[in-house]
């Protein structure tokens, strides 16, 4: 009995013990014993935060001798954390504080960022001072690619990686549905994939946004390069965003719900970055090791856009601050992106599977130690080229569009889109489903003053008004259809 009950108390012990013994040294301190703090909002998931934390309190140790505590906080998207700073400043402006105890704004879209730079709330890099070969003419970070800008102009912040939107699909799902794989942003849109597609709400992400924006300017461009007039491209832009909002079984807040989705088979494809899509698709494999997601860049759909990093006017450790932006652009930091776990200089844990920012990181030496092998975005002839012009003023617009077009009033376009099926698409329906007159290129297409205006009672008059329009227009399309199709 005696000997049962000390076989029992060392389970117990083991138990306990355990996790301490397994738990990798780490080389960031707590926050009461840390030397040094600094204080980062980031929409970056664990991984990167964990990586990057690591490698730069080891970097810190190094260089001062010193512990810090990385305190990372992670409200959400970029959307979310555009409210917790826009709120932040505002409280500070009513107080007269400086800043809101925030060190840094670390990953995201690139029009967030230059929606805060243009509030005023960042201060200048002087990574631009003391590493000024790594910029412009010459230098291995460019000012400007794809149409995209990776640096601001007056130098309050720098892209650290690069991402694209594109789209991953499950190969055993489109295989049951007898087409092929989705190519272009497109093909998404045929009927066959309806019920079937997962998209993301771009009200939640700033990047989803561009990415909305992107397919948008594709038709207008492609509208322009054939002589055609670009209005006519922003109408077929909206209505390419209806048929795939028609075709969605959801829009989700998490990117990264999407190819976990389709990975598991709940989803045909959808729209997806490409660090989400590479990542299941190295974890997600069939028994004979096949991956059940695909992630593809959709042939002149997508650019290159830059991650950034900023630090917020008011930093309370604004020196350590301007260190980490420092060293993320170091070829050490750069290597953590795309390498893999356990090779020289690469993450710890797991792969990040994110595309460096700099051009010197595609060395056929380095790309052997990555997840990305043959992989180089600056020689990608596939690329789409950002004309700022044409779209730049109708970003926020457009993610309210989407939702107010697709989002809201989602049940009534399923139910349309699938009337219309069933009837054999009729021309009367599909012309009164796509009719987008109330938001054509002359109202909306250089920004809709309803929609991007800082009123809320405005906005919301303009959604409400639309939202009952576009409802209307569904539910009429969906009365056509069936009653062409022999239904009272």
């Amino acid at each position: 009995m005696k000997s049962r009950f000390i076989i029992i108390l060392s389970l117990l012990s083991l138990i306990v013990a355990l996790p301490l013994v397994l738990k990798r040294k780490t080389e960031t301190a707590s926050p009461g014993s840390a030397d040094d703090r600094l204080v980062i909002l980031s929409p970056h998931n664990e991984s990167i935060r964990r990586e990057f934390g690591e490698a730069f309190a080891a970097h810190w140790n190094q260089k001062t001798g010193r512990s810090i505590y990385m305190d990372w906080r992670t409200p959400g998207g970029t959307s979310e954390i555009r409210m917790v700073i826009d709120a932040g400043f505002k409280a500070a402006a009513e107080t007269g504080r400086q800043g809101i105890g925030v060190d840094l704004f670390f990953g995201g879209g690139e029009p967030d960022f230059a929606g805060q730079a243009r509030k005023g709330r960042f201060i200048p890099l002087d990574v631009f001072d003391t590493n000024p070969d790594l910029f412009g003419e010459g230098g291995v970070i460019p000012e400007i690619f794809t149409g995209e800008r990776y640096y601001a102009a007056d130098k309050v912040w720098v892209g650290t990686c690069m991402s694209q939107f594109g789209i991953c699909y499950n190969p055993d799902f489109i295989k049951r549905l007898g087409v092929a794989p989705p190519e272009r942003w497109q093909d998404l849109g045929k009927p066959v994939f309806a019920g079937s597609l997962a998209l993301t709400d771009p009200t939640k992400s700033g990047s989803v946004a561009r990415t909305f924006e992107l397919l948008v300017q594709g038709e207008m461009q492609r509208e322009r390069a054939a002589g055609g007039d670009i209005a006519d491209g922003w109408d077929e832009g909206l209505r390419l965003i209806q048929r795939m909002g028609a075709n969605a079984r959801y829009f989700t807040d998490s990117a990264s719900k999407i190819p976990q989705d389709v990975g598991q088979g709940n989803a045909s494809s959808g729209m997806s970055i490409d660090f989400y899509g590479r990542s299941y698709a190295s974890e997600l494999l069939t028994k004979d090791g096949k991956p059940r997601v695909v992630w593809i860049a959709p042939v002149g759909g997508t650019t290159m856009s830059a991650d950034p990093i900023a630090i917020l006017k008011g930093a309370p450790n604004v020196d350590i601050a301007q260190d980490f932006v420092e060293f993320c652009l170091t070829e050490e930091a750069q290597r953590l992106w795309f390498q893999r776990p356990g090779t020289e200089g690469g993450p710890l844990d797991r792969a990040l599977h994110r595309t460096p920012i700099r051009k010197d990181m595609y060395s056929a030496e380095i790309l052997e130690l990555t997840t990305m092998q043959g992989i180089n975005p600056y020689e990608d002839e596939g690329n789409f080229t950002y004309d700022r012009e044409l779209t730049g003023k109708v970003f926020n617009t457009l993610r309210q569009l989407v939702k107010v077009m697709c989002i809201d009033s989602h049940e009534e376009m399923k139910a349309a889109w699938e009337a219309m099926i069933s009837a054999g698409m009729p021309d009367e329906a599909v012309a009164v489903f796509h009719d987008i007159s109330k938001v054509s290129y002359e109202i909306a297409g250089k920004g809709d003053p309803g929609l991007d205006s800082r009123e809320s009672m405005v906005q919301s008059e303009r959604m409400k008004e639309l939202g009952e329009w576009f409802r209307g227009n569904y539910r009429e399309a969906k009365r056509i259809a069936e009653a062409g199709n022999g239904k009272p």
